[in-house]
C-alpha cells in the first residue's frame, strides 16, 4: 500500500524556490494615515499625541523586527510633535516599476543542520562568503592575521570588515534562525532615538548604552527604483533641497549603477540619517540574503567604531572626498548642496544633503 511522500527540507525547499518570489509593489504602498493625519490641524502635529501617533506608527512596522529595543521621539529644541508625515515607516523594499522579482531560483544556500560552521568545507553559504573574499585577500584588504573563517561576522555578530559584500544565509538554507550568519535577519539590538536638532533638522542618536563597532544598525529601506526613475526623481529633490536617493553602485559591481534606493516615501530610522558626517561612526554595506542578483543587494548600515551613549550616529553621504572636490561642490547652486554643521575635526564644509 502505499504511503505518504517523505518531506524533507531540500524537498520542500526546492518546491518553494518554484514558487513566485514573495515581494512588496511601490505602487502597493499604504498612504491612509499619513492622508489622514497631514489633513488634521497643525496644532495637532504639533501635540504630544502626534508624537505617540508616530511612535505607534514605528512600533506596528516592527513585526518583522521582534525583539528590538524602541525607537524614541524627542524634541526639545522646536514645537513640532513628530517628523513630517510624508513617508511610511518600514523596514521593507518596495519594488518600483520596471525593476525585476527577486531572483530565488539561482540563489545559493546551505544544507547545514543547526548553526552553521563557519570552519566548515561543506557549508554552501561559507563557500560563497570564501569565493567573495579571494579578490580582498590578494589586495590586502584582509590582513595577514585573519583567522581564514569565511563569515565576515565574529562570534558576537560584530562586522569585521567593511569594505566587502555580505552573503548572509537564506530563507531556503537548512539552518537554523541564531545561524552566526543572519546578523541582519535578526534586526537592531540597540535602542535609538530620532531626535530634533537645532540646526541639522532630525537625526538619529543611540539611546542609554554603548554600541560596539560593528553593530547592526538597519536596512536603508524604501522604494527600489531604477536608476532611470531615480534621476527623474533627483531632479526634482535636488530643487527643493532634500534627497533620499541612494544608487547601488558598489566598487565589485564594475558598472554604473542599475538601481537606487528612495527613502522619501517609504523607510525607517535609516532616513532619519539625513545628517552628513566628514568623520562618520557608520558606513553602508551590500548584503545578500534573497537575491540572488548582485546588483540588488539590500543596503545595510553598520557601526564603524564604538558610538558612545547619547551620540548621533552618521555615515558620509559622498564617500572619501577631498578639498577641490568640496570646493565645486560649494559652487553647485542646487538647493540639495549644503554648508556642513557635522562638527568633526576634518570636516570640509559642505555637504550633500
Amino acid at each position: 500500500m502505499d504511503g505518504y511522500p517523505v518531506v524533507t527540507w531540500n524537498s520542500y525547499s526546492q518546491a518553494q524556490r518554484l514558487l513566485p518570489p514573495k515581494y512588496r509593489l511601490a505602487k502597493d504602498l499604504p498612504h491612509e494615515l499619513q492622508d489622514r493625519v497631514n489633513a488634521l490641524p497643525q496644532s495637532y502635529r504639533h501635540s504630544h499625541q502626534a508624537t505617540v501617533l508616530f511612535e505607534a506608527m514605528i512600533d506596528e512596522a516592527m513585526d518583522d523586527e521582534l525583539g528590538a529595543p524602541p525607537i524614541s521621539i524627542i524634541n526639545e529644541v522646536t514645537d513640532e510633535g513628530a517628523p513630517p508625515w510624508e513617508f511610511v515607516y518600514t523596514n521593507q523594499m518596495w519594488y518600483g516599476e520596471g525593476v525585476p522579482a527577486p531572483d530565488i531560483k539561482n540563489l545559493k544556500s546551505c544544507g547545514c543542520v543547526g548553526r552553521c560552521d563557519p570552519k566548515s568545507k561543506t557549508c554552501g553559504c561559507a563557500k560563497r562568503q570564501r569565493q567573495h573574499l579571494k579578490r580582498y585577500i590578494a589586495n590586502g584588504t584582509i590582513p595577514s592575521t585573519w583567522n581564514g573563517v569565511p563569515f565576515l561576522y565574529d562570534n558576537k555578530g560584530s562586522l569585521q570588515f567593511f569594505e566587502m559584500p555580505i552573503f548572509e544565509c537564506n530563507d531556503f538554507c537548512g539552518c537554523d534562525e541564531d545561524c552566526p550568519n543572519r546578523v541582519v535577519q535578526r534586526g537592531r539590538r540597540y535602542a535609538i532615538n530620532i531626535k530634533r536638532t537645532e540646526f541639522k533638522g532630525w537625526g538619529v542618536f543611540n539611546g542609554p548604552k554603548r554600541i560596539p563597532a560593528g553593530s547592526f544598525i538597519g536596512i536603508y529601506a524604501g522604494e527600489l527604483l531604477t536608476v532611470e526613475e531615480s534621476d527623474r526623481r533627483g531632479v526634482l529633490y535636488n530643487k527643493f533641497g532634500r534627497t533620499y536617493l541612494f544608487d547601488i553602485d558598489f566598487h565589485y559591481m564594475g558598472a554604473v549603477a542599475t538601481y537606487s534606493v528612495d527613502a522619501y516615501h517609504a523607510g525607517n530610522l535609516t532616513s532619519f540619517l539625513q545628517n552628513h558626517s566628514c568623520d562618520p561612526n557608520c558606513e553602508i554595506v551590500p548584503c545578500y540574503i534573497n537575491e540572488a542578483n548582485m546588483e540588488k543587494p539590500l543596503l545595510t548600515i553598520f557601526t564603524k567604531r564604538d558610538v558612545e551613549p547619547s551620540e548621533e550616529l552618521s555615515f558620509s553621504y559622498i564617500g572619501s572626498i577631498d578639498k577641490d572636490t568640496a570646493k565645486n561642490a560649494k559652487k553647485n547652486k542646487d538647493a540639495v548642496y549644503a554648508e556642513c554643521h557635522c562638527g568633526s575635526a576634518n570636516c570640509l564644509g559642505v555637504l550633500f544633503s
